[in-house]
């Protein structure tokens, strides 16, 4: 009989497969689905875009607070346990948040969500990076899915199923809504469980850890956080921006399954850059892609228009974590992956609880909810330029 040690390791495959499951949970369902649902809770509630908007934004201090409490935990836990552990959270926390209508209830559970969703998705890279260790470009194609295709099947998932129970129910029916989206979540435990328990890991570190070179990083620091201000208006309050065109239903459902299926092959589309250049071109390029998708259906708000809209923004919104991944596997040793990652993703994370409430406020003020999305354009712009000013680490 084979020892423990001598056991052939889980096929990383299989084990990216899993990590994408728990991706598909705590950031696909766990942040997106409330795009969905938010028209139909709005009218539901009566609330304003700043209200509706708010939400979001709880959802983005919870992340925050996750952020740094996996930057400080990775000294002590390994990565396996904060991901587990943020997976559950994630899929209980969704699932509570149809069950009373107040805004405090309604934010609470937001804020949680966003607390949980950090541990596993500033874990979840360091994970994957660790998957193909002596293989660059098999390393950037699995760091691609794992970010695109989890993401991009959560919202096909809620994009094929959530607009039909809205029609079909009504507006009132957006508690039930929570409970499909909690209960897709739930699905993926198992699998995310197991991927996490196969995953090789370092142990919490015992050493006082090495220092990170954020002057050095800076412009890519910069950029990142350019991304998190900008990106979450459109998957925010694109819904509703469909709502004031007076967009059906299927419209609706038509173009964000559109959007996940592009989500899911982005990583086809982006693996080459990433793995050849170092710089922060690769992000710029992504934040380009995103500006665009997000200002098109200011200018061009018919279906056509928003296909080639969610075309553009699917094929690029998700790439942005794998550009930092690979960033940071290419310029930084190993032993600081975990770390460099958290401050990403609270960088990324402290610029996101800006977006949603600032382009409510906006569309509060214009009377519609494309002046935010148009704003949301540009703050990704002045990311891209900043970001192309990131040089490559020397060794």
């Amino acid at each position: 009989m084979p020892t423990a040690t001598e056991r052939a390791e889980p096929n990383p495959w299989l084990v990216l497969a899993g990590l994408s499951l728990g991706v598909l949970a705590t950031n696909g369902l766990g942040r997106f689905a409330y795009g969905l649902i938010l028209p139909a809770m709005r009218a539901d509630l009566n609330w304003t875009y700043a209200q509706a908007g708010w939400l979001n934004t709880a959802n983005a201090m919870g992340y925050v607070l996750g952020a740094v409490a996996t930057m400080m935990a990775l000294r002590l836990l390994r990565p396996n346990t904060l991901f587990i552990a943020g997976l559950i959270g994630t899929v209980l926390a969704i699932t509570a948040t149809g069950l009373i209508p107040d805004l405090w209830w309604q934010s609470l559970w937001r804020f949680l969500t966003g607390l949980a969703g950090a541990l596993s998705f500033s874990t979840a890279g360091a994970l994957a990076a660790r998957l193909f260790p002596d293989d660059p470009r098999r390393n950037a194609l699995g760091i691609a899915i794992l970010f695109g295709s989890g993401g991009g099947a959560a919202i096909i998932l809620i994009g094929g199923t959530l607009p039909a129970l809205l029609h079909l129910g009504g507006n009132q029916a957006w508690p039930w809504a929570w409970a499909i989206t909690g209960g897709l979540g739930l699905i993926c435990v198992p699998l995310g469980l197991w991927a996490a328990l196969g995953s090789r890991a370092p142990q919490g570190e015992t050493r006082a850890p090495r220092q990170l070179p954020l002057r050095r990083i800076l412009p890519e620091l910069a950029g990142y956080a350019g991304f998190g201000l900008g990106y979450i208006v459109y998957l925010t309050f694109l819904s509703a921006w469909m709502t004031e065109q007076d967009a059906t239903a299927l419209q609706i459902s038509l173009v964000w399954v559109l959007l996940g299926v592009c989500i899911t092959l982005s990583p086809l589309l982006w693996r080459g850059i990433f793995a050849r250049d170092a710089s922060g071109k690769p992000l710029a390029m992504v934040l380009l892609c995103i500006a665009a998708g997000s200002a098109l259906p200011v200018v061009w708000p018919t279906l056509p228009g928003l296909a080639v809209s969610a075309l553009i923004f699917g094929g690029s919104v998700f790439m942005a974590p794998p550009a930092i991944t690979n960033f940071t596997r290419q310029n930084l040793p190993a032993d600081s992956w975990g770390r460099a990652l958290s401050l990403f993703t609270v960088v990324f994370a402290v610029a996101q609880t800006v977006g949603p409430y600032a382009a409510g406020w906006l569309g509060d003020r214009t009377g519609s909810i494309g002046t935010g999305l148009l704003a949301g354009a540009a703050v990704l712009v002045l990311g891209a330029l900043i970001a192309l000013r990131q040089k490559p680490l020397s060794p």
